[in-house]
């Protein structure tokens, strides 16, 4: 019992202690400014790295609007005999073995 008397009368004593707070508030402050040092590392490499993710999508924006550009800039024209022969207005034109094989009938064939 004894020991714990002595042991809460030095607790008091340091309580009540400048030096002691002092130490205290001084060591949570290192600690608080050493945690902001590190955040304000991390915060930095974030930023860099935003910069860099933001240049690599416009490039790659600019790349996909030159590519459709190029995809829709000058369609190639149809001939007119393969519009009609789509819209069933012309016999297809019958080139190497379809020609052999179905020389019997003229008409394409259509099932429904």
């Amino acid at each position: 019992m004894e020991w714990g008397n002595k042991a809460a009368s030095i607790a008091v004593k340091a309580a009540n202690s400048n030096a002691v707070i002092n130490v205290v508030l001084g060591a949570s402050c290192v600690a608080l400014i050493m945690r902001s040092m590190k955040q304000q590392r991390d915060i930095e490499a974030l930023e860099a790295e935003k910069e860099s993710l933001l240049q690599t999508n416009k490039v790659l924006k600019k790349t996909m609007w030159d590519w459709k550009q190029q995809l829709f800039a000058d369609p190639q024209p149809v001939p007119l005999a393969r519009i009609k022969a789509i819209y069933g207005e012309a016999p297809l034109p019958q080139t190497g073995d379809a020609e052999k094989g179905d020389s019997k009938s003229s008409a394409p064939r259509f099932m429904v």
